[in-house]
């Protein structure tokens, strides 16, 4: 893929929602969008942008003359900088309190138009980024809303309305979670077939009527029809009966992933060094591994937000220690809700010289290393398709969001996983690591999943159908400026 150099750039403004996974897609974008011919200015929250710095370093975010960074305030209170925020808070932040701030960035790119910074032509939002849409509206300009979701979630998401409509939900007491209520088929989906309510994304199981984040989720999805387009970090073999159905609802749909791969086609690396890795990132692991045989490593990480209970903690790490397999696992310093992380003396003795723990790592690094046979993932997409263009299949622990989604479709519809009971126990985990590293279903599941990265490298080369619904993305929306058509 070749970079198009243009004198009078067009002008991508790139707000992700402010967490670690929508942050490291949009940027993902904005390079490919960079490489298109676009100025881009890519803008995070004061509270990230501090994060980053300290993650990075303090020259991390200067970029490239037509690369820049902006940050803007998120209104909220503050909160420890090593730690995630409150999902509920980042909801709230995207839902009522970034417009004045966002629209004010706005009026100065375009005030400050120059030569060098050009007159802002299109926004390229999260998709749920709800203020983008109205800013977008104001100044009459095309936005693309961009989830780095799979289609399968967004589809979830979009039956919070029907969900709501047909009484499912609220629940009307917590016992709904327990008596086999999530067990009721969902028949009703276009393209998902024999899906469970307990498959799709949990914001749902409520039984307040003013839950925030399934109104937030519910919003969002009802609100792209003010949009330009829909892009999904996805590609058209991965998901085909959900997309299909997709393409029949909304007139502008682009599926464009994996991200990472579109990217490793471009030859040039004047972006290589940008990066938005909220986590200082210790590539130590990767000399570990290096000593480590072809395809013996379970590589285990919980994702940026995701959290567990010391209790969880404890029997993950002594299920890895029977297992007798060499592990990386990642720590992040917030992972154990309300404790610090402490394993026993016994996980430390039975697994000396086998296993490396770290707070944080460059995962795409890890997962394309020979050495690694399988990923342990709390699912959420980034990991998912992550480990799909990697070849690499995975055990999967879901715990909120769309990571039940993700699961359902890793382990039935791709035939890439096998899920973890969410009542953690040592024993469980011996049973799943050595099947999946050295069983019959785990050798399955290899095949499969380099099968599908097979698949994903085809929908990334210049032909592919990634590669020319970017090239679509751009013409016929990001540079229709003033454009009236929404999807």
């Amino acid at each position: 893929m070749a970079c198009n150099i243009s004198v009078d750039k067009p002008h991508a403004v790139c707000f992700p929602i402010p967490a670690q996974s929508h942050m490291k897609s949009m940027l993902k974008l904005a390079k490919l969008l960079h490489c298109k011919g676009f100025h881009i200015t890519f803008v995070n929250t004061e509270f990230n942008h501090r994060r980053l710095l300290k993650s990075r370093g303090s020259d991390s975010l200067k970029g490239l003359p037509d690369f820049r960074f902006e940050s803007i305030s998120d209104g909220l209170p503050s909160s420890d900088e090593n730690a995630a925020q409150d999902l509920p808070r980042i909801c709230e932040a995207a839902r009522n309190k970034l417009l004045g701030p966002f629209n004010d960035l706005l009026d100065k790119l375009n005030s400050t138009a120059s030569p060098d910074v050009p007159p802002v032509t299109c926004i390229v939002s999260d998709g749920f980024m709800q203020v983008a849409i109205t800013a977008a509206e104001m100044l009459g300009i095309p936005i693309a809303l961009f989830f780095t979701i799979a289609a399968c979630r967004f589809m979830g998401f979009k039956q919070y309305k029907v969900l709501k409509e047909k009484g499912l939900t609220p629940l009307k007491d917590d016992s709904f979670l327990t008596n086999g209520y999530l067990d009721r088929a969902v028949d009703w989906i276009p393209g998902m077939k024999d899906i469970r309510l307990r498959d799709l994304p949990n914001y749902f199981r409520t039984t307040d009527p003013n839950d925030c984040l399934f109104n937030f989720c519910m919003e969002s999805v009802e609100r792209v029809l003010s949009s330009s387009a829909i892009i999904f970090h996805t590609f058209d073999a991965l998901e085909q009966e959900v997309l299909t159905s997709l393409n029949s609802m909304f007139s502008r749909v682009y599926t464009i992933g994996p991200l990472q791969l579109l990217l490793n086609e471009i030859q040039e690396d004047d972006l290589y060094s940008i990066d938005c890795n909220l986590w200082k990132e210790e590539d130590e692991c990767l000399q570990w591994l290096d000593s480590q045989r072809p395809n013996s490593v379970i590589y285990v990480n919980f994702g940026s937000i995701a959290v567990a209970t010391k209790e969880q903690l404890i029997e993950f790490g002594m299920g890895l220690a029977k297992s007798g397999h060499p592990f990386l696992w990642i720590i992040r310093p917030d992972m154990i809700s309300g404790d610090c992380a402490v394993l026993p003396p016994e996980f430390t003795e039975d697994t000396k010289g086998r296993g490396f723990i770290s707070s944080w790592c460059p995962q795409e690094e890890v997962l394309n290393h020979p050495s690694v046979g399988g990923f342990l993932t709390h699912c959420g997409w980034g990991s998912i398709i992550e480990s799909i263009s990697s070849g690499v299949p995975m055990l999967c622990w879901p715990s909120f969001g769309d990571q039940q989604t993700n699961c359902w479709y890793t382990c039935t519809e791709w035939g890439i996983g096998m899920e973890i009971d969410s009542v953690v126990t040592r024993e469980k985990v011996e049973t799943q690591v050595r099947e999946l590293m050295d069983g019959e279903e785990g050798e399955k599941m290899k095949k499969k999943a380099m099968e599908w990265k097979r698949l994903a490298l085809e929908a990334t080369r210049p032909s592919g159908s990634s590669t020319m619904n970017l090239d679509k993305l751009v013409q016929e929306v990001l540079l229709s400026r003033n454009q009236t058509c929404h999807v």
